[in-house]
């Protein structure tokens, strides 16, 4: 208890900071591709992301080992004993939002997300690179401060009428998986940041 309430009031503080950019969402993505630039020149920034990426895919590994454990058991009580929880069901979903929304930032530290192209891989290394950079200032860093502030609203609703499920026996405390999203793309901005000065070093050292 101690724990969320703790977590509660650092996030009261959080939104606090950052309701002022929710109406000028121009010029907030703005300030973020700028500062993005700017801290993909801090040296280490990249390490600091990675490492950071992989904290938070352990995370969403755990989450993807319980929420197995979560189905097998709720599909057994259910065909076998006629029973079942909503808790457990409402925590299955919670789950999945935490597997992959943790996972976005490491598959981009892995470049695994799927690229519908067919003209990439034919290019130079550089300009693969060069356009690498160009689709997380233009297209990740707008998307990810979009989602951040957009989501930032319904986060301080939720803790102001301490949200919960409204199913008989549902979690409490919805606001917690909401904030949940606000984290995820908080490191996917950071985690751009590692992948601008991870490409341009490629660059500047054609790939070496």
């Amino acid at each position: 208890m101690f724990l969320v309430t703790w977590y509660k009031d650092i996030l009261d503080v959080v939104i606090n900071n950052l309701l002022y950019f929710t109406d000028r969402i121009d010029l907030s993505i703005f300030y973020a591709m700028c500062i993005v630039i700017e801290l993909s020149f801090m040296p280490k920034i990249d390490l600091i992301a990675d490492k950071l990426s992989k904290f938070f895919m352990i995370i969403s590994s755990l989450a993807l080992i319980v929420l197995t454990l979560i189905v097998s058991y709720d599909v057994i009580a259910r065909k076998l004993f006629s029973g079942g929880s909503i808790a457990m069901q409402e925590l299955e979903w919670h789950l999945y939002d935490i597997i992959f929304l943790f996972g976005i930032s490491y598959t981009l530290a892995k470049d695994k997300h799927v690229r519908v192209d067919i003209f990439y891989d034919k290019f130079p290394f550089k300009m693969r690179k060069i356009i690498n950079i160009i689709a997380l200032v233009a297209f990740v860093v707008p998307l990810s401060t979009l989602i951040v502030l957009e989501v930032l609203p319904f986060v301080q609703m939720s803790i102001s009428q301490n949200e919960a499920s409204p199913n008989p026996g549902g979690l409490p405390d919805r606001w917690i998986i909401k904030s949940i999203m606000f984290w995820a793309f908080i490191v996917l901005l950071l985690q751009a940041a590692g992948e601008i000065r991870k490409n341009s070093y490629m660059i500047s050292k054609g790939g070496k």
